[in-house]
């Protein structure tokens, strides 16, 4: 099989992190995900910790520099020919503009996952998420979603530009949606 680097990409509560669950145990790739790094920061007790901690708490998406530390480092680690799912980081411009110069330079073949759901949809979802964790983002759907409108939607473009953009209706259930991501990728 090719090596793959996958991306997911989409509003709150579309099923990113789900779906790059699922698709892990189906191939035994690793996932790495900014939102589970970031609330992994935000716990520590130092300067960053402490400011990550605080756009969370108010429900902003962090400095894209800042992610594409995170992407820039889980990408260097993986090795030569494995193939790799991350999950939230290229919502902004300069992120999805790093994300394929760097990945041109490597000479690693990609695609990025829109899962595609209304607002309603994502504030249903969110609403629903809210009963069963604490996740303290959650508490913001509206400043997310208007953080996606105002900068994930110009990210997109970036990677339709390139042809690597696939967008799957993300409003089906769970095993439907994974059943049409693993189609999407032809495994």
């Amino acid at each position: 099989m090719d090596t793959r680097t996958i991306f997911f990409i989409g509003k709150p509560g579309c099923g990113k992190g789900t779906q790059a669950k699922m698709l892990a145990d189906h191939t035994g790739w690793p996932v790495f995900g900014s939102g589970a790094e970031f609330r992994k920061i935000a716990e520590e007790s130092t300067a960053v910790g402490k400011k990550v901690k605080q756009e969370i708490d108010a429900g902003l998406l962090s400095p894209p520099w800042f992610a594409m530390y995170l992407y820039q480092k889980a990408l260097f680690s993986v090795p030569e020919g494995q193939s790799v799912i991350f999950d939230g980081f290229n919502r902004k411009v300069p992120e999805a503009e790093l994300i394929v110069e760097s990945l041109a330079w490597l000479h690693r073949p990609f695609w990025v996952l829109d899962l595609v759901i209304s607002d309603e949809e994502a504030t249903k979802r969110i609403a629903l998420r809210k009963l069963e964790s604490d996740r303290v983002d959650d508490q913001f759907v509206p400043e997310r979603l208007k953080e996606y409108n105002k900068f994930t939607k110009d990210a997109l473009q970036i990677f339709r530009k390139t042809g690597r953009l696939i967008e799957i209706n993300g409003e089906q259930t769970r095993e439907a949606l994974a059943a049409d991501v693993r189609k999407a990728l032809n495994l």
